[in-house]
C-alpha cells in the first residue's frame, strides 16, 4: 500500500485540568477533587488521534509504523510549555517538524473545569502562539506541505482568515480539506466549495446556519433541514455529531441523510477530546479508502472510538491506538 500524508493544520495548547464535584457558581469557592496538566488543542488532538488509530499501541517506545504519515503544522511558545507538547507528540509517532516555535510568545492555554458527576467539560482558552499562523504563510502548494498531502485537516483554534486562505490554496491544489469549525463561526458561503468533509457538532451546526438551540434541541427537528442547506452551500460531506444521540450524516447525491447511533460505553468520565478523536477515527478511515466519501462503515468506527475516549480521564492521553478500537461493528 502507497504511503498516505494526513496534515493537520491548527492549535497546540497545553490544557489546565480541574476536576470538580460541580461547576461553581459566581463568586463561589469550591475545593476541587483533581488537578492535573497535559498536551491539547484541537489542532494537537485531532493529529494525536489521526497517528494512533492508524497504527497500534506500541510495544516499545518507538512508534510502530504506519501506511499513513501524520504531520503537524502550528506553532508553540518559547516557554515550559512548549517542548513537552512536541516531545508528546513525536512519541505517537507525529512529524512536528513543520511546528514553529515563535521566541516571546506563550504556548495556547486551555483551562478545562471537568464536573465530576456528568463529565461535561467547560473551556477557557488562551490562543497564545497559535495566532502566530497567518494566510501570508500559506499562499502556496508547497506551503502545505510535501509531498502533497492527501488530506488536510483544520479547526477554527487558529486565525479565521489563515484558515479561509488555506481552503482558498488547497482548492487551487486539488487537496482535499475536512475542516472542523470550532469554536464555531459563521463561514462566508463562498468557503463551502472548498470543504470536502464539514464535521459540525449541534452548537457549531446551528451557528453555520443561523439557528437557535433551542430550534436544532426540538424532538421534532429534521437534521436533513441542516445538512441539505450546507450541502447545498457545496461542501461535499457534511457529518453532525451528536453525542450521545448519535450521528447524522449526508453526502452530495443523497436524498436523504443517515443516523447512526452512538456506540455503547460502559461509563462517561470525561468528553475533553471525544470529538477530536471521532474527527481523527474519520480522517484515517477516509485516507485509507481514498473515495473522499463518508459512510456508514467510516461513522461507526469513528463512533466507536469516540465511545474508548469518554471513558478515560484526559484529553490525547484518552485518545485509543488501533487496536483498542472494535474493528468488528
Amino acid at each position: 500500500m502507497s504511503q498516505k500524508t494526513i496534515t493537520i493544520i491548527g492549535s497546540l495548547n497545553t490544557d489546565l485540568v480541574t476536576l470538580t464535584p460541580r461547576v461553581p457558581s459566581g463568586g463561589e469557592t469550591l475545593t476541587a477533587t483533581s488537578f492535573s496538566t497535559g498536551p491539547g488543542g484541537k489542532g494537537a488532538n485531532q493529529a494525536v488521534a489521526c497517528a494512533r488509530l492508524s497504527r497500534p499501541k506500541p510495544t516499545s517506545s518507538t512508534p510502530p509504523s504506519s501506511s499513513i504519515t501524520v504531520k503537524m503544522l502550528g506553532a508553540v511558545g518559547s516557554d515550559e510549555f512548549g517542548p513537552p507538547l512536541l516531545n508528546s507528540m513525536k512519541a505517537d509517532g507525529l512529524d512536528v517538524s513543520g511546528v514553529h516555535v515563535v521566541s516571546g510568545q506563550t504556548t495556547g492555554v486551555a483551562v478545562i473545569l471537568v464536573e465530576e458527576s456528568t463529565g461535561e467539560n467547560r473551556i477557557l482558552l488562551n490562543p497564545g502562539a497559535n495566532h502566530h499562523l497567518q494566510p501570508s504563510h500559506f499562499l502556496t502548494a508547497e506551503s502545505l506541505g510535501t509531498p502533497k498531502p492527501d488530506l488536510i485537516i483544520m479547526q477554527l483554534e487558529i486565525p479565521l482568515p489563515t484558515v479561509l486562505q488555506i481552503l482558498k490554496t488547497a482548492k487551487e491544489a486539488g487537496v482535499d480539506v475536512l475542516l472542523n469549525p470550532a469554536p464555531a463561526v459563521k463561514l462566508p458561503d463562498e468557503t463551502y466549495p472548498s470543504i470536502t468533509h464539514l464535521i459540525v457538532n449541534e452548537t457549531e451546526a446551528a451557528i453555520l446556519t443561523s439557528r437557535t438551540m433551542e430550534e436544532v434541541e426540538a424532538s421534532d427537528f429534521s437534521w436533513d433541514i441542516v445538512t441539505s442547506e450546507l450541502i447545498a452551500k457545496g461542501a461535499k460531506n457534511v457529518i453532525v455529531t451528536l453525542g450521545s444521540k448519535g450521528v447524522f450524516y449526508v453526502h452530495v447525491g443523497m436524498e436523504k441523510g443517515v443516523h447512526v447511533p452512538a456506540a455503547e460505553v460502559e461509563k462517561v468520565v470525561d468528553t475533553t477530546a471525544a470529538g477530536d478523536t471521532w474527527v481523527g477515527a474519520y480522517a484515517v478511515a477516509q485516507v485509507g479508502k481514498g473515495t473522499g466519501v463518508v459512510s456508514e462503515e467510516d461513522v461507526k468506527w469513528a463512533c466507536e472510538a469516540s465511545g474508548r475516549t469518554v471513558e478515560k480521564q484526559g484529553a490525547q492521553s484518552a485518545i485509543p491506538w488501533a487496536d483498542e478500537v472494535d474493528k468488528n461493528i
